[in-house]
């Protein structure tokens, strides 16, 4: 199935990539170094991108929208951190979060 959404966790070094189909499903769980990140993404097909808003997320959100993706930014405070173990859950539930906002 097509993935048509993708929630990410901005890092220094290593991002989170977590890819959602349209039912909800993971398809795609990835790390991916800061350099690697542009060339995976343009590969994608455009859908939704959602993340933390933190001092990088405008920089990455205009590369993204460059790309052809939708990209949405959510708020730190929607991030529970005592649900959110780990950088995964935290693509995770920008993927879930951003979904449920469309």
């Amino acid at each position: 199935m097509k993935m048509t959404t993708v929630g990410i966790d901005l890092a220094k070094n290593v991002f989170q990539v977590h890819g959602v189909d349209g039912r909800g499903k993971a398809v795609l769980r990835k790390s991916l170094k800061r350099a690697e990140v542009v060339k995976f993404l343009a590969k994608l097909e455009p859908c939704l991108v959602g993340m933390e808003a933190c001092g990088s997320a405008h920089f990455w959100a205009r590369k993204l929208i460059e790309l052809g993706h939708a990209v949405k930014l959510m708020a730190p405070q929607f991030v529970n951190l005592e649900t959110a173990v780990g950088p995964m859950c935290s693509a995770s539930i920008a993927a879930d979060f951003v979904a449920q906002a469309n």
